[in-house]
């Protein structure tokens, strides 16, 4: 594909991952409770759960999901239904005064698990089908192959993601080192909990433009 665009999409992807969102909070959350081994299994999850994602999208699932109402429903409540479900389990995991590394042992969650709901999560989330379908074409040529160039822009895509939630994850797991209080690393479990459930409960109520 033409160096150009492939730029200007790297640089528009930059732009949007750097923007704070589900992801960011979910990685965050789990980095925080949890420590690095959950916080890198969250970050391969939602790596993969975007190539799903994202490559669904452009073999045409995401025109179906956009045309068909009982599709589209399936997928925002099995989304809806897992935000709400780690939100419960983060707040379930922060604890109450106990120290930090027997907070971590007695509610330590199973990586393999957490890497199947952040891929599950992600995978099925019809906002970010839909967004892929609206923001990839607008960066491939309809002259040359297409499929080169789904392969060049999913793979750049899933990249700069799997990076940005890398260093996210990174990140939050050095303050975690460094704040070291129960209390605080439970506060901030139980608002990232919070805000998954509302997430969930904003899915949920997602309409079909």
């Amino acid at each position: 594909m033409d160096l150009h665009l492939w730029f200007a999409f790297v640089a528009a992807s930059v732009v949007l991952l750097l923007i704070p969102g589900p992801t960011v909070l979910l990685i965050l959350s789990y980095a925080l409770s949890q420590g690095r081994r959950v916080a890198l299994a969250t970050v391969a999850g939602v790596t993969l759960g975007d190539f799903l994602a994202m490559s669904a999208s452009l073999m045409g699932l995401g025109a179906l999901v956009l045309a068909s109402a009982t599709l589209f429903t399936v997928l925002k409540w099995v989304g809806a239904v897992y935000l709400v479900y780690l939100g419960v389990q983060l707040w379930r995991s922060a604890g109450s005064g106990a120290a930090l590394g027997a907070l971590a042992e007695t509610t330590a969650l199973p990586a393999r698990a957490v890497f199947g709901h952040a891929a599950l999560v992600t995978a099925l989330n019809p906002k970010s089908i839909a967004f892929f379908v609206a923001f990839v074409p607008q960066f491939v040529d309809p002259v040359a192959p297409l499929l080169p160039q789904f392969a060049i822009l999913i793979a750049t895509f899933v990249g700069l993601a799997g990076l940005n939630t890398l260093a996210y994850a990174l990140l939050a797991d050095r303050m975690r080192t460094k704040i070291g209080r129960p209390g605080v690393i439970a506060g901030l479990s139980r608002a990232g909990g919070v805000a998954l459930v509302g997430m969930g409960v904003m899915t949920a109520a997602l309409r079909r433009a």
